[in-house]
């Protein structure tokens, strides 16, 4: 397996960029393997923060959402908001650290406001 080419924090050529600057360009990778990788150095002997890097010209077109995506998505985040005890809506994402709304996971606490 050939090594890749690593590059200093903020010292990439053109031409290479991360997910996150893929998408702010509405590109994706597309299946292309990883192109090289920067390395943040820090501090205290702790290991070197690595982005990937992917190769701009090799990106592809970021697909569209299609009406069933949507469909999909909707469904997802309904079901991330649906109290498992009450199965009311909550309105915001369930914590999973809760597993319940606010008003199940502690019902004798009263609000003030």
């Amino acid at each position: 397996m050939a090594t890749l080419p690593v590059f200093r924090w903020h010292l990439a050529p053109d031409g290479y960029a991360t997910r996150r600057q893929l998408r702010a360009r509405n590109l994706r990778p597309g299946g292309q393997d990883v192109a090289a990788q920067l390395e943040r150095p820090r501090r205290r002997g702790q290991p070197p923060l690595v982005a990937y890097l992917y190769r701009v010209d090799l990106a592809r077109p970021v697909r569209p959402m299609t009406p069933g995506r949507w469909r999909a998505h909707a469904a997802m985040m309904r079901a991330r908001r649906t109290c498992p005890e009450c199965r009311r809506d909550a309105g915001y994402v369930i914590p999973p650290a809760l597993g319940t709304c606010v008003t199940c996971a502690y019902p004798n606490e009263q609000r003030t406001a």
